[in-house]
């Protein structure tokens, strides 16, 4: 839909790795409340953090953030809005999404309407979740906690999305991520806001090989050669969760490489996208986005959760026998 194709995406940490802005609250979530302390883990096998990645708007929102708030304060129809920003990105051959970051701050001038760091985290507030999410990390974490029985296990949660980062801080969830990278405006050096970054549909999977190398310093380069034996967080420890034709490349990616995906619908709507896209064999899974204990998203995440975790049993296990314990 043209409101994802416009979309954005922020990295949001507790330092100046992440977006550039991190904050405390974005820290590791600890799936294992039971892990034995670090001395105590055996020293050559750290394989053992989980990440869950999702995409934001469709994903885990029903909309597109920027309908929720800023485009009402302008009194636009978002429908009109998104196909404005498609039309002026054809008629210039503009990237898409930048197109609709100047679009949205063109209109706000216009209007009078104020548009900086802080305005936008507090439209944060007003977005709208699928049912179940508020909840799902701690009740997904508690599963882990459960399931897992190796010690060290530790469950991060990730965020990358073509949506606003400033908007998703003023969420209700922001503090559950252990990084969010999304696109973001560049205020203080201009008076007209400017595209810090802009993440498109193929640029995500950038954000999944950052996760996987554990890169998340956006001053750093990942082009580097790694060995998969080096990556702290393999492939097939990850879990992507879109909605779309625009979460293709990463889901596409995850498979290839390992990984695991989801792909969500609301619920109650057309999941046409979804099966296609397990027919193509693009995801393991499709469900309604209901993030509540029991649905079948929760319990489809469950089965795929307790084969990382036997997964990472076993190489645990080949690993002492390999080292001679």
């Amino acid at each position: 839909m043209a409101g994802r194709t416009a979309g954005r995406k922020t990295g949001a940490k507790s330092g100046p790795a992440g977006r550039g802005l991190k904050t405390p609250a974005l820290a590791p979530v600890a799936a294992n409340a039971n892990a034995a302390p670090a001395h105590a883990t055996r020293a050559g096998f750290s394989k053992k953090t989980i990440a869950l990645v999702y995409d934001f708007d469709g994903t885990l929102s029903p909309r597109p953030m920027q309908e929720y708030s800023f485009l009402p304060q302008l009194g636009i129809d978002a429908k009109d809005f998104w196909s404005e920003c498609t039309a002026l990105a054809k008629a210039r051959q503009a990237d898409p999404l930048i197109t609709y970051m100047h679009l949205m701050y063109k209109k706000a001038k216009e209007k009078g309407l104020v548009v900086d760091r802080d305005a936008l985290v507090a439209q944060g507030a007003s977005v709208e979740l699928y049912p179940g999410v508020t909840e799902w990390f701690d009740e997904i974490g508690a599963y882990v906690n459960l399931r897992a029985e190796t010690h060290g296990i530790t469950l991060r949660h990730y965020l990358i999305s073509s949506g606003l980062t400033e908007i998703i801080e003023g969420t209700a969830i922001a503090r559950h991520f252990h990084n969010v990278f999304a696109s973001e405006y560049w205020f203080e050096p201009y008076e007209t806001p400017f595209p810090k970054r802009v993440i498109t549909d193929t640029g995500k999977t950038q954000y999944l090989f950052r996760i996987n190398k554990g890169i998340e310093d956006l001053g750093e380069s990942i082009n580097g050669h790694m060995p998969e034996s080096e990556r702290p967080i393999p492939w097939p420890n990850m879990i992507y969760f879109g909605d779309g034709e625009t979460d293709v490349p990463s889901m596409a990616l995850m498979k290839k490489s390992g990984g695991a995906a989801i792909a969500v619908h609301t619920p109650g709507a057309s999941s046409k996208t979804c099966e296609e896209l397990f027919r193509a064999g693009r995801v393991d899974f499709y469900a309604g986005a209901d993030y509540r204990r029991g649905s079948d998203l929760f319990k489809r995440t469950c089965l795929l959760l307790d084969r990382i975790l036997a997964d990472i049993r076993v190489r645990e296990e080949v690993w002492g026998l390999e080292s001679g314990g």
